[in-house]
């Protein structure tokens, strides 16, 4: 099979198209004929040698693919040769087939693409978990999602609303703010010429309940200064770096929740749950519209250094794609 491997740790130049085995599915386990997958900036990351995969798992990048199976390994139930799916993965989406843990793997929502499909998994899983389960975001409360033009950004935006929150967004361009507004956003926040601390506590007057950060670094004294009392502050990347200094005292005097997580070490039941969940409470969205993964560009998979390039530009708003086959 045609894949994309990791040349060696660098830059988008060190991503590679090569011949591989199509790898077999192990008892729990369904491979898959690839027809798109999704780009994440853990890929990024792991091409510059700093997030390797779980033992055991491929080299190759990939963290969420739409297709159609192939064949079913043993102890799979539930799931059919020539089923449509899509699946989050905990590496080989880039590739002509990969496999995946059937506790990871969804239908494809009625009506979607498999482009759409694709698009899916990495960001809806993200933000179920973090947002509605870390976080215990719930129906009148208020969210402050930095990043709103990237794809988790743009899944949360979404998601929030649909379950009746109010949501404040920051973004770095009017370009993008006026994105994040079409998604639904109920403040959106310039932050390149608005200071966001001063905006939201204006907007809230008092402070937001949840915030989702994706930046780190002197985000996240900021965003301490952006919580309601008992607010809860989920972290889920570091694009200004993970160390920073924090004032404890608004912590205590707020009885904050400072928490975040990682996805892909997770176990297959973890995941499981969060695909439950996401099957009942959000493909219905997703079914009628109420929730649509955006795509921001798709590239062949050959281009996948070109996607890594667009992604780490940070100009895209949404999701980025590889096409793996017609």
């Amino acid at each position: 099979m045609q894949a994309i491997e990791i040349s060696k740790p660098g830059g988008p130049e060190v991503l590679v198209p090569c011949e591989r085995d199509i790898p077999a599915p192990k008892a729990g386990e369904v491979l898959i004929k690839v027809k798109a997958a999704g780009v994440n900036r853990p890929d990024c990351v792991q091409r510059k040698g700093l997030y390797p995969p779980p033992p055991g798992v491929t080299d190759i990048p990939g963290l969420e693919v739409a297709g159609i199976i192939e064949a079913l390994g043993e102890e799979v139930k539930g799931f059919a040769v020539g089923d449509s799916v899509c699946a989050l993965v905990p590496g080989g989406g880039y590739a002509e087939y990969c496999v995946s843990p059937i506790e990871t793997l969804l239908p494809v929502p009625e009506g979607f693409s498999f482009m759409e499909a694709a698009a899916i998994p990495e960001n809806y899983f993200t933000v179920w978990s973090n947002v509605f389960d870390r976080a215990g975001l719930r129906a009148g409360e208020t969210i402050l999602i930095h990043g709103g033009s990237s794809g988790i950004g743009a899944t949360a935006i979404q998601l929030a609303k649909a379950f009746g929150a109010t949501v404040i967004t920051t973004a770095g361009s009017e370009e993008k703010v006026a994105f994040c507004e079409k998604l639904g956003a109920d403040k959106c926040i310039n932050y390149r010429e608005q200071d966001f601390v001063e905006e939201v506590l204006s907007f809230t007057g008092g402070g937001v309940n949840v915030v989702l950060d994706m930046v780190g670094g002197e985000y996240i004294g900021k965003n301490i200064m952006c919580l309601a009392p008992d607010g809860r502050h989920v972290s889920i990347a570091f694009l200004t770096g993970p160390q920073v200094e924090v004032n404890m005292m608004p912590v205590m005097l707020k009885r904050l929740t400072l928490t975040g997580s990682t996805l892909r070490p997770r176990d297959n039941g973890f995941k499981g749950d969060i695909a439950n969940a996401l099957k009942t409470q959000v493909w219905p969205l997703l079914e009628k519209g109420q929730s649509t993964p955006v795509i921001d560009s798709v590239f062949p998979l050959k281009d996948a250094d070109k996607a890594h390039a667009l992604m780490e530009a940070s100009t895209h708003k949404g999701k980025i794609i590889l096409e793996v086959a017609e």
